[in-house]
């Protein structure tokens, strides 16, 4: 087994339960609103369009920091440092991908309010792990010549610029539009890749 191997499969652990985490929530949240058509209930629930947005965003974001590990895969060694540092990195994806949706959706008329209450956290731990990425990859020179070029800085200061812009700017029509850029320069990325 390489050391990538072996710290590779606590990295996949975790951020693979941050996939499950969405994928229940969205499932818990569509089983309420079904549940409630299907018993004849006044609709008062509605999921809304920011949780899911967020929900596809964060998947995306995800997909992104599974294929940072294979881009750093030779430059990795088993240490407590190392070890350390992945539990950290990856149980901060698992605490975002975690308040995506909420644990009892019944709690609300709309997955909106929810989505108000937690992105900015979401958004904010989100931002530290891409710190937290480029100063690891900027550590190691052999990567640092092709992370440094006018399309990785530029494609990286779009990513921040939504994310903070998410962070900052409240409405709903705002926040729709913010999300639906973030989802589309990760489709863009992963066609042009």
């Amino acid at each position: 087994m390489t050391d990538f191997e072996f710290i590779f499969a606590l990295y996949s652990l975790l951020l693979g339960l941050s996939l499950v985490e969405l994928l229940g929530g969205l499932g818990r949240a569509l089983e309420y609103e079904f549940s409630r058509d299907a018993a004849g209930e006044e609709a008062g629930f509605s999921i809304g369009w920011l949780t899911p947005l967020l929900a596809v965003f964060v998947l995306l974001d995800l997909m992104s920091f599974w294929a940072f590990a294979w881009v750093a895969r030779d430059h990795i060694e088993v240490s407590t440092h190392a070890l350390l540092a992945v539990v950290l990195f990856a149980s901060a994806y698992y605490l975002a991908a975690r308040m995506v949706f909420p644990s009892d959706p019944a709690r609300f008329a709309q997955l909106d309010t929810h989505y108000f209450r937690v992105s900015r956290l979401i958004f904010g731990i989100l931002l530290a792990l891409v710190v937290a990425q480029w100063i690891y990859l900027l550590s190691i020179p052999t990567i640092r010549a092709n992370l440094i070029t006018p399309v990785s800085v530029s494609m990286t200061a779009l990513f921040v610029g939504l994310m903070c812009a998410a962070m900052i700017l409240r409405r709903r029509s705002v926040q729709a539009v913010l999300l639906v850029a973030l989802i589309a320069r990760y489709l863009i990325l992963y066609v042009i890749a």
